[in-house]
């Protein structure tokens, strides 16, 4: 039987392999320093293959920074690590389909490839600012391990991790680190949008220029959809230069062409809901003394009232015979180049029967369009043929508009906050983020925000699944990054972000409930990037001698429980971590079974051939065992033919 891994995929492999699909006769076999085979590009021969197409020698137009090509070297590094269960931080842990991963999101993305590939509709991160203080991610890129971090102070004095660790602005690597660490991340974060997917990134004026260019360089800038300022309407009090009052989203898709032909980038109007309403409530009122007219004015002088709608709702101003909202719109041809002659036929008032003026241009549509829009009573006519007629836009046919480049918006949700008692002090806001996710996902769409902070974003889809009962669902990850013992989040008891996030994620979830009684999801299974649940010996068992081996007979760490071992084989076989599965006793054996077949494991010692019969009589798609389970090697071989017997397309594996 084969086994595991346990080990994050090999990406370089795995993209070498795709280069020898497109140009097999560049890819041959070598051994590496160990031994083994490996499959190899040669690259004077793809050279030749591309011709032209090749950079010649140093100058191309480029970004580079110091620790560029060790950021590109850090993405593809294997590592062995897993994610352990915590089923007592969790919340319905056993019907929930949403995340909440604990540490560094460039191992928790590295662990997320398998799994979750070509799998995610939408990123949105808000990343570390670089404003100097914020620098939390301190990944060794260029020197050594030890060498980095004495360097750059990643451990106090007590050799514990120093989150608080200031990247100086006087350091030469001020810009370098930073685009190091963001740069690995957009990587791998690319490989688990779906192909119609997009990432929105958040960013101040500190590193919007190289967030930009390094954008266009993993998403290729024809994949940009472009950038949102967003006016806070709160200049900064200690600029030194220009106070900024604006922050950027950037926008890109994986692919420009699948996304833009599911996703017209519109978003609902954000008042379009009220107004209706306010509008039925009127005219609920006609009747003998209260006539269209009066409704219109009623209905017109609340709309003057609304400070905060933009001039494009407060259009919207009148109400038809029917109840529904509209506003006129001109029919005039809109380019500049006369229209063609059907377009100029004019159109006939239906009480006076006279022709009306036409534009000087003409129409905007054809004749028998307008012939069309005359029957569906959608052109408005002046009191007589002396006014042009304009068409009539029904505002329930239009709850969406185009998704403009400022986004004006200076509130917080500090009071929101201050109710839950979530001490926090920049987050996201709450509205914001339920826009974008209303406007670029649909039913049932995975959500994913690696830098999770004080979990907005769950707060935010958890809304939006309230208001429309979409059902999307999310990844938090967020490092475990200490709280200071001055503020106020430490005298509330918290310890560490991921404390204060899933605190949040549940108060928000009791308080949406409370609001509006939706029956959403409203949990999330918590898992903890930690290092492999196997020892050494695992790896690189040759390297024991035989008299230690009797003191290694297990080859799983001791504090490991079943599910700790059941989720790291779901990383490696990249089945979802979010699906159901239960356990049951076989014969004295635990028997694990997840997502009905999908994958069925058994981690008990000397399990008899009674248990692995009835495992393959429930023919699942996985089985795993630990080596430990079998008793010689004989045991290994009759298992494999139990399953080649009963279900021969079952893949047998061990750990």
């Amino acid at each position: 039987m084969e086994k595991m891994k346990m080990e994050t995929i090999d990406i370089v492999s795995h993209n070498v392999a795709q280069l020898g699909k497109l140009f097999p006769n560049c890819v041959s076999e070598i051994i590496d320093s160990n031994g083994s085979r490996k499959l190899a590009v040669n690259m004077e021969v793809l050279q030749q293959m591309l011709t032209d197409t090749v950079l010649p020698g140093d100058e191309s137009y480029e970004f580079s920074w110091v620790g560029k090509k060790a950021a590109i070297a850090e993405a593809h590094k294997i590592i062995r690590k897993t994610l352990r269960p915590d089923i007592p931080e969790s919340r319905d842990w056993d019907i929930t389909e949403n995340l909440y991963i604990e540490g560094d999101n460039l191992e928790a993305l590295k662990l997320l490839q398998e799994s979750y590939l070509a799998a995610v509709k939408l990123i949105y991160i808000d990343p570390p600012y670089n404003t100097g203080h914020d620098f939390v991610y301190p990944d060794s890129f260029i020197m050594d391990n030890e060498e980095y971090a004495n360097g750059t102070g990643y451990f106090d004095e007590d050799g514990n991790v120093n989150f608080c660790r200031e990247n100086s602005e006087t350091a030469g690597k001020y810009h370098s680190d930073w685009c190091s660490m963001i740069y690995s991340r957009l990587m791998l974060a690319r490989n688990l949008l779906t192909e119609d997917g997009l990432i929105l990134i958040n960013m101040d004026e500190n590193e919007i220029s190289n967030l930009q260019k390094i954008c266009a360089e993993v998403f290729g800038e024809a994949n940009d959809l472009g950038t949102i300022v967003w006016d806070k309407r709160n200049p900064k009090g200690d600029a030194r230069g220009v106070s900024y009052q604006h922050e950027y989203i950037v926008v890109y898709a994986k692919n420009k062409a699948a996304f833009t032909e599911k996703c017209k980038m519109r978003r609902p109007k954000k008042n379009a809901e009220t107004i209706i309403k306010k509008a039925i409530q009127i005219f609920s009122k006609l009747g003998s003394s209260y006539t269209l007219d009066d409704a219109n004015a009623e209905f017109s002088a609340w709309m003057r009232m609304q400070n905060d709608f933009s001039g494009g709702e407060k259009a919207y101003n009148k109400i038809d015979e029917n109840g529904d909202v509209y506003r006129p719109v001109s029919m005039a041809w809109p380019n500049k180049k006369k229209a063609p002659d059907d377009y100029f036929i004019p159109l006939i008032h239906p009480i006076t029967n006279k022709p009306c003026p036409v534009p000087d241009r003409g129409w905007r549509n054809p004749s028998a369009t307008m012939k069309k829009m005359m029957e569906e009573g959608r052109i408005l006519f002046g009191k007589d043929e002396t006014t042009i007629p304009n068409s009539k836009y029904l505002l329930k046919d239009n709850m969406y508009e185009n998704i403009p480049s400022l986004l004006y918006y200076g509130g917080s949700d500090t009071d929101m906050l201050s109710q839950m008692k979530i001490p926090f002090d920049t987050p996201k806001v709450v509205n914001i983020c339920k826009e974008h996710i209303k406007s670029f996902t649909s039913e049932g769409d995975l959500i994913l925000d690696f830098f999770s902070g004080s979990a907005t974003l769950a707060h935010a889809i958890m809304q939006a699944n309230a208001e429309d009962n979409l059902k999307r669902k999310y990844i938090m990850v967020q490092i475990p990054e200490t709280i200071a013992d001055n503020t106020e989040a430490y005298r509330q008891g918290y310890r560490n972000i991921c404390q204060i996030g899933k605190d949040r994620i549940r108060r928000a979830g009791d308080l949406i409930k409370k609001e509006t009684g939706a029956g959403i999801d409203y949990g999330f299974r918590v898992l903890k990037v930690d290092d492999t649940n196997m020892k050494d010996v695992y790896y690189s068992a040759e390297e024991y001698s035989q008299n230690l081996l009797p003191m290694l007979e297990s080859n799983i760490k001791e504090d490991r429980t079943d599910l700790d071992l059941l989720f790291g084989c779901l990383l490696e076989w990249g089945l979802p971590l979010s699906l159901p599965y239960s356990s049951d006793k076989m014969d004295g054996c635990t028997v694990h079974n997840y997502n009905d077949g999908d994958l069925v494991a058994c981690f008990d010692e000397n399990v008899p051939d009674s248990v692995i019969k009835e495992i393959a009589k429930m023919q699942p798609l996985r089985a795993v065992f630990r080596d430990s389970s079998f008793a010689n090697s004989p045991s290994k071989i009759n298992v494999g033919e139990i399953f080649k017997l009963m279900t021969p397309d079952t893949t047998v594996k061990v750990i």
